[in-house]
């Protein structure tokens, strides 16, 4: 298929990649200019602007940071949506607010073009592996007319309902359970460790025994190494998935205190200066809470 991508952070780049070794055509764009250009080298196009990597596409994807940098490749006037053809489908796979999802597909329909949210769950490895649970939402058609893509970066593809909007609250909810993880392996982890328990050992049982799954054995094992760099996904992002949620769970009249403790340890986190680590690094604020720091550093 013919592909515009947009967006190759981390994860963009590890879905381009496998995008491109399964045959399809694309055509790049990044706001840094150097994260694209070792695209060309495999196959790839590299588009001066969004409108350029719209333009003449069957299928535009883009896999950006947050609500203001969809707004600003899709929406600024000459950007994608004035460029990508009647009858594309725009699939938008970055975690944003669900009411510019929404929002995304009224413009689009306005325009004759469909809009597919197409959420992700995985890290970068997970992504590089083409082993991403894809989450597509939106009308069947352009689903259907996309799953050649989402077979080519992931290990399974869950249809979320005909609204798109719905793959963006599945996606916040689910980053919402991640982070209580997190929390509760925080918790856990330095009440064990207070009380003279290994942490690798607490982290073997526990994961061969009660909680086997990938969730507990990834985070578990940052958590008890205490190893948050290099980030896989950094703080700040979850800190605005958090918010989105928080956001989208207001508007919906949803109370959801446990969001609201874990808004009060990424803004701990971040006072503490781990804006530069991975979203785990919220764990050190319950072994500081606990006076375990130095005691965890040496």
């Amino acid at each position: 298929m013919k592909v515009g991508f947009i967006g190759l952070g981390n994860m963009g780049s590890a879905i381009a990649r496998n995008l491109i070794k399964a045959g399809h055509n694309l055509t790049v764009y990044n706001r840094t200019r150097s994260r694209a250009e070792p695209f060309a080298s495999l196959g790839a196009r590299i588009a001066e602007t969004p409108s350029e990597a719209a333009a003449d596409t069957e299928v535009l994807m883009t896999m950006l940071a947050d609500d203001a940098a969809v707004e600003g490749v899709i929406f600024v006037p000459g950007n994608a949506i004035q460029a990508l053809p009647a009858g594309a489908v725009h699939v938008s796979m970055s975690t944003i607010s669900v009411a510019l999802s929404r929002r995304l597909t009224e413009a689009h329909s306005e325009r004759k073009q469909h809009h597919v949210a197409a959420t992700v769950f995985g890290r970068p490895d997970v992504a590089a592996a083409g082993k991403l649970w894809v989450v597509a939402g939106g009308s069947s058609e352009p689903i259907e007319r996309c799953q050649l893509l989402f077979e080519a970066i992931g290990q399974k593809i869950f249809a979320a309902g005909e609204e798109a909007h719905a793959a963006n609250v599945i996606k916040l909810a689910g980053n919402f359970l991640i982070t209580t993880v997190i929390e509760s392996l925080a918790e856990a982890f330095a009440f064990g460790r207070k009380s003279g328990v290994d942490p690798h050992t607490f982290l073997d049982i526990l994961t061969n025994s009660l909680f086997p799954g990938p969730v507990y054995q990834t985070y578990g094992n940052l958590i008890a190494s205490d190893r948050f760099e290099p980030a896989g996904f950094k703080l700040p992002l979850g800190f605005k998935d958090n918010r989105l949620l928080l956001a989208a769970a207001e508007e919906a009249t949803v109370p959801m205190p446990m969001a609201s403790l874990i808004h009060d340890r990424f803004l701990a986190a971040l006072a503490l200066g781990l804006g530069e680590s991975d979203w785990a690094a919220i764990a050190r604020v319950s072994y500081d809470n606990a006076g375990l720091r130095k005691e965890v550093a040496r």
